[in-house]
């Protein structure tokens, strides 16, 4: 490796480092917001003590510099990728790389246990870890990089289905509202949740996660589908399951619903949770790499 391809790599590796430690730290923009939303409209005496507890866990994790959660999960990247990006071959070992720089100096908690030996590496990296989901866009010259952390309550335990079609819309909400209303409270309340439609497990599982990368606020482009992610909103809030699970005006911060066609004879749902520590980020860097952070605006790395 050149010189200066070398001092690239090193600055690419030390940017994502930051971006890691960014997200752990700090919740983005439109979370914020809808947190504070939620905390103005909650009535519920718990409830507003309960939010004002996030408020401070918020405020020390910016001050101390330290992750706002314990348990800093497993590390997540949706990669899109310009073909033309300079250093396209570089970016897994680069995310390999920031991710053990991050586990050190942050620090982050290590969760990487290997499913035969029950080892855990103790650096957050191991078979196929950090997960790395790809897409390359052709005629780009830039690279996206959504950063997610999977924590052991929230979306590591998402759950599918595969319904038969006479089942129709009508069972999935009737699975929506028995999962949140079971296990789903076990992922810090007010929620995100992530609803994938599909024609298999694996699509819907996708789909999902990738619904939890909107942004809060947003609506699915299809008409049928934002009337549903409002109609599942309204009805989990109206269950009043409130922040920590104790009781108050809301249950979410969303639903969101992504689709894809399905085959005749089936119909897959796939739902993945997000606490309301929904830690994620969005950076983009062109091919000199200067950066945006775009889920955090303002923020320098």
């Amino acid at each position: 490796m050149e010189q200066t391809e070398k001092i690239n790599v090193e600055h690419f590796t030390e940017l994502l480092a930051k971006f890691i430690a960014l997200l752990v730290i700090r919740l983005p923009d439109d979370v914020m917001a809808k947190l504070a939303e939620l905390s103005q409209r909650e009535t519920s005496p718990l409830g507003r003590v309960l939010y004002e507890a996030i408020k401070d866990d918020l405020s020390l994790a910016a001050q101390l510099k330290r992750p706002l959660c314990q348990d800093t999960g497993i590390l997540q990247f949706t990669v899109r990728v310009g073909s033309n990006f300079p250093w396209r071959n570089k970016v897994s070992e680069v995310l390999r790389q920031a991710v053990l720089r991050a586990t050190r100096e942050v620090p982050l908690r290590p969760n990487a246990v290997e499913i035969f030996t029950h080892v855990n590496s103790g650096n957050n990296t191991g078979t196929r870890i950090p997960w790395i989901d790809w897409a390359v866009i052709p005629d780009r010259d830039d690279i996206y990089i959504y950063g997610y952390v999977a924590g052991g309550g929230c979306s590591l335990p998402g759950t599918a289905k595969v319904f038969m079609p006479l089942e129709g819309l009508e069972g999935v909400v009737r699975y929506i509202f028995d999962q949140i209303t079971s296990y789903g409270i076990n992922a810090c309340p007010p929620l995100l949740v992530g609803v994938g439609l599909a024609g298999s497990m694996d699509v819907a599982a996708k789909l999902s996660k990738t619904a939890l990368l909107r942004p809060i606020g947003t609506s699915n482009p299809d008409a049928a589908t934002a009337d549903l992610e409002q109609r599942l909103t309204d009805g989990l809030n109206a269950l009043g399951i409130g922040p920590g699970g104790l009781g108050g005006e809301a249950s979410v911060l969303g639903v969101h619903v992504e689709q894809a066609a399905r085959h005749p004879a089936t119909l897959a749902a796939a739902i993945s949770t997000g606490c309301w520590a929904l830690r994620r980020a969005l950076i983009r860097l062109d091919a000199d790499l200067n950066y945006e952070v775009l889920s955090h605006k303002g923020a320098v790395l």
